[in-house]
């Protein structure tokens, strides 16, 4: 009973972030579910939330056309490389796989609250989206996260405030897609995850409608400063224990 309402308590959690700052579902699930789960199970339980509410974000945006078409090598990458890699997150060597997750949201997070931003020019979008993205889906395969170098990367193109919003849908969604197929290929996604995934968006869409109404009541960059200091403490934890 305890896992349940771990489970429960913590896609909660990971959907109210994501309605308040538009990201941060799989990263605080796996995060929190990582401690008590293995992690090929833990990223077996978040592919239903993960892929429902990024496809609404993804639909909710402008200009699905035009990013697919300007984002298309990305996402192949991460296609290629998150289910090449899959086999880091489920094999014999899952507790490296959760020291790599511990390591990953703390450079996340240290990179989130020092601010850093860097831009991409034009000309070097065709053979960088595609290493960004292989890239991704590798850290995606091995530890279940796949917002680096994703994000930073998406935040350097220049896209404006909307577009970005949905071109994070698209790259989150095809990262679970991924995922998801990555975990089949190696047999860690079995019926009875898809059962608890499935009962675990509950909990998430009424934290991701919970961070919605909030979003407009405090300030967005102070909560990304606390959810970017708790995510470093959580990845300390993990790359520790």
């Amino acid at each position: 009973m305890s896992v349940w309402i771990l489970i429960g308590a913590t896609f909660l959690l990971a959907g109210v972030v994501k309605g308040v700052i538009g990201m941060g579902l799989p990263t605080v699930a796996m995060g929190v579910l990582a401690l008590v789960l293995p992690p090929a199970e833990a990223a077996a339980i978040l592919v239903v939330p993960s892929f429902v509410t990024n496809v609404w974000q993804l639909m909710a945006g402008p200009a699905f056309g035009a990013l697919l078409r300007r984002l298309w090598p990305m996402m192949l990458g991460v296609l290629v490389g998150t289910v090449a890699g899959a086999g880091v997150l489920a094999g014999n060597v899952a507790g490296l796989a959760k020291v790599g997750l511990g390591i990953t949201l703390a450079l996340y997070a240290a990179v989130g609250l020092a601010g850093f931003r860097w831009s991409v020019a034009p000309r070097h979008e065709g053979w960088l989206g595609p290493t960004i993205g292989a890239v991704t889906g590798l850290v995606t395969g091995a530890t279940g996260v796949f917002v680096v170098p994703a994000v930073p990367y998406l935040q350097a193109i220049g896209l404006e405030k909307d577009d970005l919003i949905q071109a994070l849908g698209l790259s989150f969604t095809v990262s679970t897609v991924a995922l998801a197929l990555g975990l089949l290929r190696v047999d860690a996604w079995r019926v009875n995850d898809v059962w608890i995934s499935l009962l675990a968006l509950v909990p998430a869409l009424a934290g991701m409608y919970a961070g919605q109404w909030l979003r407009g009541r405090f300030s967005a960059a102070t909560f990304r400063k606390v959810f970017f200091a708790g995510l470093l403490l959580l990845g300390a934890t993990l790359a520790l224990a």
